[in-house]
């Protein structure tokens, strides 16, 4: 099941199930919070709540999106209580680049760098048995969530960054419950954008690069993840012509980790699991324009699209000028 968070032409917020090109209300439910919320009470499945609170009001899929009416998949009213994260060096890539990596990888651990050994850790210890925890990822901080745009609006990029640049992903989608357990609501495409120039001056300055907006949805995958998710990333330049274009893959079956490894590593901090707070927390990419020597230009559009996860996921690429703060002595 998709579900999908828009507004009415009125402003009021809705959720429902995408239906083929339509989206169909779901009844007494405002948002997919509110859903979880009461899935997590009433210890039922999303899908069964939702399923028995459809409803007989439709919106035309085309009509919403057109119209700039999308909203993440998933967010709390407090944008304060939305934690954006990730992990990275989690993906094995296609088979060439699976191949070129393990060559990479294979010599003595001391001649590797930082990223290599880390790559290296997970592809051994990533997928430990069940029941037992695998090494730790790489792990980074994207922000709150008012970093986080739906498809149909625009990621800035900061004029002081250097690159602003794509990251096709799966994220997840969680709830914390008021017991302090992490309950993951779905799973959703996403765009985990990047300033990959500033990451390539030096692997410290990964922080840095992270700090930025990210696309979410449209649509919120209930259930599990399948162990193959295939999809396309394209880039298209200002007058709308394709401009460039690669697969991607992901998915247990292409990760050097489990998805049950990542949330471990993610939440086993109490920091992570106030109650009521909301996670969205990207899993990690092997597929970059930026590595094929691509830089986007403001006014382009990122596309990323996946059948699994229903529409494409778009956003255009805006230039913010800063404003600095200066700090006052009290």
């Amino acid at each position: 099941m998709l579900l999908v968070q828009f507004t009415s032409p009125s402003g009021t917020r809705l959720l429902g199930a995408l239906e083929q090109d339509q989206i169909r209300v779901i009844d007494a439910y405002p948002s997919s919070y509110a859903l979880a919320q009461a899935a997590i009470k009433s210890r039922t499945s999303i899908e069964k709540l939702a399923t028995a609170a459809l409803g007989n009001t439709i919106y035309n899929y085309a009509d919403v999106a057109s119209e700039g009416r999308l909203l993440p998949p998933l967010d709390h009213q407090d944008d304060a209580h939305c934690y954006v994260t990730g992990t990275g060096l989690t993906h094995l890539g296609s088979a060439d680049a699976r191949d070129a990596m393990h060559k990479k990888i294979g010599g003595d651990v001391e001649n590797l760098s930082d990223s290599m050994k880390m790559f290296r850790m997970g592809v051994e210890c990533g997928k430990p048995a069940a029941g037992a925890n695998g090494v730790q990822p790489e792990w980074f901080y994207k922000g709150d969530g008012s970093v986080v745009r739906a498809s149909g609006q625009s990621l800035d990029m900061p004029d002081f960054a250097l690159d602003g640049g794509e990251e096709p992903e799966i994220a997840g989608l969680y709830v914390i419950g008021d017991d302090g357990a992490p309950y993951r609501v779905g799973y959703s495409i996403g765009n985990e954008f990047s300033d990959h120039v500033t990451e390539r001056q030096n692997y410290l300055y990964l922080a840095h690069s992270k700090l930025r907006a990210c696309g979410l949805g449209p649509a919120l995958l209930i259930g599990e993840l399948p162990q193959h998710v295939a999809g396309t990333s394209r880039i298209y330049d200002i007058e709308g012509k394709p401009r460039w274009e690669k697969a991607f893959v992901s998915g247990e079956q292409n990760m050097s980790h489990t998805i049950a490894n990542l949330e471990y590593h993610h939440f086993k901090y109490p920091l992570f699991n106030r109650p009521g707070d909301v996670h969205i927390h990207f899993f990690g990419t092997a597929t970059l324009s930026f590595a094929d020597g691509v830089s986007v230009k403001a006014g382009e559009t990122f596309e990323i699209e996946s059948p699994a996860f229903g529409p494409a996921l778009r956003n255009r690429l805006a230039i913010k000028n800063s404003e600095f703060a200066k700090v006052k002595a009290l």
